[in-house]
């Protein structure tokens, strides 16, 4: 009777031995984060992000005063008028000088046709062709005149254009842009404030598409390869879990003393490898959140 109730005994706490945890790593799960910053400096006139809202990359969610940059691109387009109002037309001058060397052509005809009747002479015609060159070199003489007098004047035009250029770069800057999908997690700044260039304004994240970070140890790291599908565990209650299915993405090429994150079943080791696992976002995971991964 003696052994029968030693025996119960042993059976019954093998059978509340707890059940051993079979995860082989532990982590936590991460989003890669950007922090938007401003481009320019000025009153915030328009910034419409809120935290938890859901973004497309392209967006123009905010706009910085432009007032300023505004009038001073007016400023430049003044001054090239201005300096276009220098330029010089000698256009009427080539009229004149054209018109003079339509009448020399018609004379010249028709001393040609004296010549031929013996009733005008060779030199008459001669003069007159000397004539109809020097109106001719003078009507080349004032059109290169003219455009040079001209480029020189325009080409001071050519700074002013850059400068212009400048300015709707940077008003375009003044346009706050959202530069990639996703939800945003930290509203830093808010409409009428004044922002400068680099002053963060809003942190925003793709979640739909998690990654969890995991250690393990040297033992471990022949099992894991690059592209390989794994289970991965997030708890569901204070008792169970849910299973999610991942894919390794990263093994870190060196190794590293254990974080004190990694909470492993048995202190063996002191170096452990960092491996990223992609985990499609189910609408509950979390940044910071603790996962588990079998292989």
């Amino acid at each position: 009777m003696k052994k029968t109730t030693l025996l119960l005994c042993a059976l019954t706490l093998w059978g509340c031995k707890p059940e051993e945890n079979t995860s082989d790593a532990y982590g936590n799960f991460e989003a890669r984060e950007i922090l938007v910053s401003s481009e320019s400096a000025g009153k915030i006139l328009r910034l419409d992000v809120e935290e938890g809202q859901s973004l497309k990359a392209g967006e123009i969610v905010g706009v910085i005063d432009t007032t300023a940059l505004h009038l001073r691109k007016l400023q430049l387009l003044a001054s090239i008028r201005t300096v276009q109002g220098k330029t010089q037309d000698v256009q009427p001058q080539i009229n004149v000088l054209e018109e003079q060397r339509r009448n020399l052509l018609r004379e010249r005809d028709r001393l040609k046709a004296l010549v031929q009747e013996h009733a005008a002479t060779q030199k008459q015609l001669d003069d007159m062709e000397g004539q109809l060159l020097v109106v001719e070199r003078q009507i080349a003489s004032a059109r290169a005149q003219n455009r040079n007098l001209n480029t020189g004047i325009l080409g001071e035009t050519d700074p002013l254009r850059v400068q212009i250029e400048q300015i709707e770069d940077q008003i375009a800057r003044c346009y706050i842009v959202n530069p990639v999908d996703g939800t945003v997690l930290l509203q830093l700044a808010e409409a009428h404030e004044v922002t400068a260039p680099g002053k963060p304004l809003y942190k925003i994240a793709d979640l739909d598409q998690m990654t969890l970070r995991v250690y393990v140890g040297g033992d471990q790291l022949p099992n894991v390869k690059v592209g390989e599908a794994v289970t991965v565990l997030v708890d569901a209650d204070e008792k169970s879990n849910r299973t999610l299915t991942g894919t390794v993405s990263w093994v870190s090429p060196k190794a590293e003393f254990t974080p004190r994150i990694v909470q492993t079943k048995e202190q063996r080791v002191n170096l452990v490898y960092a491996v990223k696992v992609l985990v499609k976002n189910d609408g509950t995971l979390k940044i910071g959140m603790p996962g588990e991964v079998r292989w």
